[in-house]
């Protein structure tokens, strides 16, 4: 039976009394000392892990100014500032305290498109800020694969750039101030000064004075030395950025660069200034394939010659990833394979300019070139496709940004790793540098990924590991030793673009002493007593700290102290490598509707998994193996579960605080699509609480929402007593029971309005019918919702078919089992699924089709019934209304006014079944109707979770997020919604039920 866990991890020394002081000296934001809290900082995007010792989320710069100040008395307190958590070197990962400023300081303060600038603060996402500066016509340059969830202040303290970066620069190339906090709470302003300038402030008897004096030594007296040693790359040498302190003629200083780059060793980033870009009026991409990932590499450099703005490239490996991911769909027009040809490697070429004529030339010219190469068999090209579409070439850049996430997703337990993987060499001498590499990585045995930015002469390369294997962790280390020597061979920077973290080892070699020792006094000036992000690139000087290594502790060293078999059956969970999609800030997403409610890293993909994946750690340490504890089912007696219940509050129990994580979960399935290596929450997450419940008590709520398809049925038998009841009862619901605004029946019920011409369910004589009338016969799988409470859809439903001249059979309800699942009620579910199924599969030989009309239930048959019955499952298939549409026979229409609708999707239809909006429109399509797919998240209802007390702000926070505004743009009979709950919500929470699009399509069909 499932043991009390207790992770016995205690806050170090210093850190409680320092808390408490800030608490007591007003801090705003919030303090974070729990296990799961710490648990979701303690990762990011790299290979890495390591606990702090609590999480804080400062509301603005007086409580940054607070952090530092305090820490005068509290001499013992370490920070590391915190953004998106995208880092891949482990930038932000501390055992001191993390500093959030993601959750609250994420304002755009300021915007001047007459002088193109803007002022944000750190926490503004790049995504965020360019969907603000689009309708200016502006947009903040450096392009990154994690832009939905990568940080402004993330991205200064990397110097991030990505694709485009020959024409665009890097991120200091834009920053035009900032404003900062030093350690000791001192606030710095930093923009460029005059010289004369610089050296008066370098006077002043303060900190400031300090760190300028010390900048403008270093700067100015090893200038020769620093011109000799950076190398002339369009990539930066990550902390600190010594040759552009100064202009060229050496008259401007900006302390600003110095801390752009720094990884937040030197002060808080708290506001920028910076320059934004105007958006090319046109835009053109030529995606150039390749017979082999070689010949990519080798004519690159004549795409960077015919003037290109950027040359991205992909191998076959990647390429192959994104073929079988949700994302294909969208872009397999538009990267077509090349006829009795084998594609291995593709350059993704742009071009845009303000106007059409400045770069037809350019287009022209490489189009006649490409011709020239497939005519000869010259450099490996096979075929070019050629797009100027401005959302067809964003749906190829959604893949290539994916395409860092979908690396991941590689079978086996070796996965391509990122701690190599942005090497930058002069672009000329990529090709040979890639094949050197390639071959280090072959005499090893290993397999790899490699795509990214040719023209700047970086490319990511990922060799898969597996670093639970000690032996493969030392083999890591190996090969970065190796990769280091050879990128010094070709006069390149192992950090080209995702920073040092714990690469700062290979500081002092890169550097050289002398320079490395100016470091370590600018360090010394801006954190003499190494408080700022301790151990990334360099420490004090005359500091006896070390640097961080690529040794040091992974998050594979806690992985592999879980069993084999337990880590095999938890796959989904221990799969997530810390991507971090499913923070995508864009709220039409959607992608984890409680991630972007609560901006609580517990409450996404990726913390859920973290905080289950120690959960089953802790168990291990104390000798449970929590694949037997499923397999026995075994659970406390009721009694027992109650006491434990009670004493929940007198416990330190690591289970209450993941049951935490997971009630907030609205089960939507989303990430488990659009999550690049499907991490399945609610797949994991409804075996959590299955354990969990073996030893606490379960709430009375669980088991009204486990049995509504067992009570619907007997109380669809007297409707308005039932709901004449319910409204009575509306308050001692929400009091005892913790439920809210509970659906009500229909009356008149399903049975009533069905008239007799509806062919009752017979299987023997359905079995007599010859194929002639089989053909004629559609079957209706009924579900507790739209049965028992939208019985006006399903009576909708049956005269849709009769209008297509087809017989309806309403087969009799059989329970889907969803509601358990969702409780994790997995022994009942089990049961259930068993039973439907067995029915199903007697259908199945009839070959008439089986349509349902609810998303999640009609996909659960597919999906949660596989994984519960595995081969006993049977091939029976219940499709959803358009799937069925989409190959009947529809009417001529008369071309009259073209009635147009808004179609809502449901969030786990549009994300299993991507296909599914276009498919729709195709259907209003044929009946002379236009239909326009809404980009919306989560409308927040998601079941039963928007009638849940405990939940009911945020399910009316997420429909806020994305519903409220999208429905205000049309009228109320335009708008369709494919989910029952979705059509719950906007009834709730707008005053109208929305008709599914079945409706509209029996309305067109009528007025014809």
């Amino acid at each position: 039976m499932l043991p009390l866990v207790d992770p016995k991890a205690s806050i170090e020394q210093d850190y409680p009394d320092y808390l408490q002081a800030l608490q007591d000296a007003h801090f705003k934001g919030e303090i974070e000392t729990s296990y799961a809290s710490r648990l979701a900082v303690a990762t990011d995007n790299s290979v890495y892990q390591r606990l702090p010792q609590a999480v804080v989320f400062p509301t603005d710069l007086d409580d940054l100014q607070l952090l530092g100040r305090l820490t005068q008395t509290y001499s013992g307190v370490r920070f590391s500032a915190r953004g998106g958590g995208t880092g891949t070197n482990g930038q932000s990962l501390t055992d001191g305290l993390v500093v959030d400023l993601s959750r609250h300081m994420h304002q755009i303060l300021e915007f001047n498109p007459e002088e193109r600038w803007v002022r944000v603060q750190a926490g503004v996402v790049k995504d965020q800020l360019n969907d603000f500066l689009r309708p200016y016509g502006f947009f903040f340059a450096p392009d990154l694969s994690t832009s939905n969830r990568a940080t402004i202040g993330g991205m200064i303290n990397t110097d991030a750039s990505g694709q485009g970066s020959l024409v665009y620069g890097k991120t200091s190339d834009h920053v035009l101030a900032l404003r900062s906090v030093l350690a000791d709470g001192t606030l710095l302003d930093t923009a460029p000064l005059s010289l004369e300038q610089a050296r008066e402030r370098a006077n002043q008897p303060d900190a400031i004075g300090r760190v300028v004096a010390q900048v403008l030594s270093s700067c100015e007296q090893k200038r020769e030395q620093i011109l000799a040693k950076f190398p002339r790359l369009n990539r930066f040498l990550t902390g600190y950025d010594l040759e552009h302190v100064f202009d060229t003629a050496m008259q401007q200083f900006d302390l600003s660069r110095v801390i752009t780059g720094s990884e937040g060793s030197l002060a808080f980033v708290a506001e920028a200034k910076l320059n934004v870009t105007p958006i090319a009026r046109f835009k053109t991409l030529i995606n150039v394939k390749y017979d082999s990932f070689e010949s990519a590499l080798r004519h690159a450099p004549a795409m960077v010659a015919a003037e290109a703005t950027s040359v991205e490239t992909v191998d076959s490996k990647v390429l192959n990833l994104a073929r079988e991911d949700i994302i294909w769909h969208s872009v397999k027009s538009l990267i077509e394979d090349v006829p009795g040809k084998d594609l291995q490697g593709l350059n993704m070429v742009e071009y845009n300019a303000e106007a059409e004529q400045d770069m037809h030339d350019k287009i022209t010219g490489l189009v006649a070139m490409l011709d020239d190469c497939i005519a000869t068999g010259q450099s490996g090209v096979i075929g070019y496709q050629l797009t100027s579409d401005n959302g067809d070439i964003g749906k190829i850049y959604a893949m290539r940004k994916k395409a860092v996430g979908l690396l991941g997703k590689t079978k086996g337990s070796k996965k391509p790793i990122a701690f190599a993987e942005d090497t930058a060499v002069p672009p000329e001498k990529l090709a040979d540098f890639i094949m050197e590499f390639r071959a280090l990585l072959d005499a090893k045995g290993l397999q790899y990924g490699m795509f990214g930015h040719v023209d700047a002469g970086v490319l990511h390369v990922r060799p898969a590991l597996d670093l639970c294997d000690p032996l493969q962790e030392m083999l890591m280390a190996e090969i970065s030793d190796q990769v280091v020597a050879l990128v010094a061979k070709y006069g390149g920077l192992m950090w080209g673009e995702h920073g040092k973290g714990y690469r700062s080892e290979y500081g002092p070699a890169f550097f050289g002493e002398e320079l490395f020792t100016e470091l370590r006094k600018i360090k010394s000036a801006f954190d003499p007593h190494n408080r700022m992000n301790p151990g990334k690139i360099c420490t004090p000087y005359d500091s006896k700290e070390v640097l961080v290594k690529v040794s040091d502790t992974k998050r594979a060293s806690y992985d592999r102290q879980i069993p084999l078999k337990v880590r095999e059956a938890f796959e989904p969970a221990m799969s997530c490598n810390g991507n971090g999609l499913c923070f995508n800030y864009d709220t039409t997403s959607p992608m984890c509707p409680s991630s972007k409610i609560t901006r609580d890293r517990r409450h996404s993909p990726k913390g859920r998994a973290g905080l289950m994946r120690e959960w089953l750690r802790l168990l291990s340490k104390q000798g449970s193996d929590a694949h037997k504890l499923e397999s026995k089912g075994q659970r406390y007696s009721f009694t027992r579960r109650l006491y434990n219940s009670w004493q929940k509050d007198n416990e330190q129990d690591f289970s209450h605080q993941v049951m935490e994580a997971m009630d907030g979960c609205l089960a939507c399935k989303a990430c488990a699509s659009q999550c690049p290596v499907n991490v399945d929450v609610p797949g994991f997450r409804a075996r959590f609480l299955n354990l969990y419940y073996g030893r606490y008590a379960r709430p009375f709520k669980d088991y009204l929402v486990a049995n509504v398809e067992k009570m619907a049925p007997q109380l669809a038998k007297a409707p308005r007593l039932v709901n004449g009841l319910m409204t009575l009862g509306e308050w001692p619901l929400r009091k005892w029971v913790g439920y809210v605004d509970a659906p009500k029946l229909s009356f008149p019920t399903l049975a009533w309005r069905l008239d007799k011409e509806v062919q009752a369910f017979d299987l023997q004589v359905l079995k007599s019918l010859n194929p002639a009338q089989l053909a004629k016969r559609v079957l209706i799988v009924q579900d507790p919702f739209t049965s028992f409470y939208e019985a006006e859809l399903i009576e909708d439903l049956v005269r849709l078919v009769r209008k297509l001249g087809l017989h309806p059979v309403l087969l009799p309800f059989k329970p889907n089992g969803k509601p358990q699942h969702v409780k994790g009620f997995l022994k009942e579910f089990a049961a259930t699924a068993a039973n439907s199924a067995a029915f199903f599969n007697q259908l199945t030989e009839l070959n008439i089709p089986l349509i349902g009309v609810d998303p999640s239930l009609v996909l659960c048959y597919r999906d949660e019934y596989q994984k519960a019955l595995g081969a006993t499952r049977g091939d029976f298939r219940v499709q959803l209304v358009h799937e069925w549409l989409a190959d009947v026979a529809l009417p001529d229409v008369p071309a009259n006014a073209s009635p147009s609708f808004a179609l809502f999707g449901h969030c786990t239809e549009k994300t299993a079944l991507p296909a599914s909006e276009k498919q729709w429109q195709q259907i209003f399509t044929r009946l002379g109707a236009s239909l326009t797919p809404v980009s919306v998240g989560c409308c927040g209802m998601a079941g039963t979770y928007g009638h849940e007390v405990s939940h009911l702000e945020d399910s009316k926070g997420i429909f806020n997020l994305s519903w409220q505004q999208a429905l205000a743009r049309y009228d109320a009979n335009q708008v369709l919604a494919t989910g029952y709950s979705c059509r719950s919500q906007t009834a709730r929470l707008q005053g109208y039920k929305p008709r599914h699009p079945l409706q509209a399509v029996l309305s067109l069909l009528e007025e014809k």
